[in-house]
């Protein structure tokens, strides 16, 4: 390796932190700098290698092929380098296991399973964040986030851990008398949409109807959405793994299904090497999944 032919540490560790926040702005505060200075030093960085990183073609700047490339060794190395000192100073022994999960999730899916988790290491403190946003992951972070969709995100390490599409679903009171054969039937319902997201709006755009929509959008925590659809609140979009039990058992019904593209819930993390509370929770997480499933199959 030469020496002299490494990029600028300045302008790389900019760049790693641009891909990891998704943005500039977010780079610098992660930074402790201004914005303009990770303007600079991503100009800077194009320079010295010659090609460009990042598109600016559009509203926001995106990554290029070549800024792909680089991005996942850039962050894979400051990860590597990042886990080396945490483990040399013993800083991340007693850091707790931070999780970044939906708060339907959390909800719906982690928080009844938990105590289970708990059970088998109560060494192991946790710190749950339920946030709808896109949080970053990273070494001295968030050690784990379970996203939904298809996957891949940039810079990250993800698996495909539960596949389940999304469904469209009411209760039986809310809908009776109304024939629902396409998604514009719909256009004078309530709906309940999980706060800080927008499944339901993205599901009637992507079918055409946003603008004809006549009913009222309420936006409630994660945990409140399901309970408002079996009061007959209003339609939801939501995960059929979610809702499984309440169709079996007739509260709710399944008015229309995503196609089965692939999307699922992912467990995501940071490129480096896990440390053991994260590998314990991982663990736990593949072998919950394959037991309950083999459950169902057996009934």
């Amino acid at each position: 390796m030469k020496w002299r032919d490494l990029p600028p540490l300045a302008g790389i560790r900019a760049f790693a932190a641009f891909v990891q926040t998704g943005g500039v702005a977010e780079a610098g505060a992660a930074l402790g700098v201004s914005h303009a200075a990770v303007s600079q030093q991503l100009k800077a960085l194009e320079k010295h290698l010659g090609v460009a990183l990042l598109d600016r073609s559009g509203r926001a700047l995106s990554l290029t092929d070549e800024g792909r490339h680089l991005a996942d060794a850039a962050l894979e190395g400051f990860a590597k380098m990042a886990d080396a000192a945490a483990h040399i100073t013993g800083a991340n022994d007693a850091r707790p296991l931070h999780l970044s999960v939906t708060p339907s999730f959390a909800a719906s899916w982690l928080m009844p399973r938990l105590p289970d988790f708990r059970a088998q290491h109560p060494e192991i403190n946790i710190l749950v964040d339920p946030s709808a946003d896109l949080v970053p992951v990273s070494p001295d972070g968030v050690d784990v986030a379970i996203r939904y969709g298809t996957g891949p995100w940039p810079g990250l390490h993800s698996e495909i851990w539960m596949e389940c599409p999304m469904v469209i679903v009411a209760s039986p009171d809310l809908i009776k008398g109304h024939t629902i054969t396409q998604p514009s039937d719909l256009k004078e319902a309530p709906w309940l949409e999980e706060f800080g997201r927008s499944e339901g709006t993205t599901w009637l755009q992507k079918h055409g109807v946003a603008s004809g929509i006549t009913g009222s959008f309420i936006q409630v925590p994660g945990n409140l959405m399901l309970d408002g659809a079996r009061d007959g609140q209003g339609v939801i979009v939501t995960v059929e793994c979610f809702v499984e039990r309440d169709l079996q058992a007739g509260r709710l019904v399944k008015l229309f299904e995503e196609d089965r593209d692939g999307a699922g819930y992912h467990i995501v993390t940071h490129s480096g090497v896990p440390r053991p509370p994260l590998k314990a929770f991982v663990h736990w997480l593949r072998r919950t999944l394959r037991k309950e499933t083999d459950a169902l199959r057996k009934m």
